[in-house]
């Protein structure tokens, strides 16, 4: 295998114990090297660019910023990297939301290590990767019949805000997490209650979890 044809992977994940069970899968494809690692998303976009890999496989849920956020930086400085989000999330509830945002595809955590393999492969070739379930998913969501959810109207920053206070964490919880100002995550909070016609952080959560937007 010459270099030329090696795919380098960075994998940016805050789960020691993931980064090391995914190392040890693509270990076994002869065409893949892991270039580098991360555990935060700040990390991730200062350590990519030095990483020289092609293919950043990114967790959608990072402790210092929203995985959708890094992802739109690296494609701003990086227009040819290829981004796999990973997820414990379903795909009906985030993939969508991470393909419009520039990802080049969108893989479960709970998936079979040969399906990782191949998108991983399929990605690098300047392809996109998406499963049986979100192909049938996204094709429901151009058909004329389609409803758009609540939580669809909210932009990428408002959804983040949501799943963070359903998950329990306060407004000045997010501020900090975020590098935002409590005052501009209240007025997130206002816009996104008053779009999904909500009318607390109480009837948020019930309705993120009754949607399973939250684990």
């Amino acid at each position: 295998m010459t270099e030329k044809s090696t795919i380098r992977v960075f994998i940016a994940d805050d789960h020691a114990i993931v980064r090391e069970g995914l190392k040890q899968i693509l270990a076994e494809s002869p065409d893949i090297v892991v270039g580098g690692e991360a555990e935060t998303g700040s990390d991730a976009m200062k350590l990519f660019r030095k990483s020289k890999c092609t293919v950043l496989l990114l967790d959608i849920a990072l402790p210092d910023r929203s995985g959708i956020d890094v992802l739109k930086h690296i494609r701003k400085d990086h227009p040819d990297a290829a981004v796999l989000m990973l997820s414990m999330y379903r795909e009906d509830q985030y993939a969508i939301r991470a393909l419009k945002a520039g990802a080049a595809g969108y893989l479960n955590k709970q998936s079979a290590p040969r399906e990782l393999v191949n998108a991983i492969r399929q990605v690098a070739s300047g392809q996109k990767y998406v499963s049986a379930a979100l192909a049938q998913e996204l094709a429901s969501t151009v058909g004329e019949d389609h409803v758009q959810a609540p939580h669809e109207q909210l932009s990428d920053r408002e959804f983040q805000t949501l799943t963070m206070i359903a998950s329990g964490k306060t407004v000045s919880d997010i501020a900090r997490e975020l590098s935002l100002s409590v005052k501009t995550i209240s007025e997130y909070r206002a816009r996104l209650l008053s779009k999904m016609k909500l009318k607390n952080s109480a009837e948020l959560t019930h309705y993120a979890i009754k949607n399973q937007l939250v684990e």
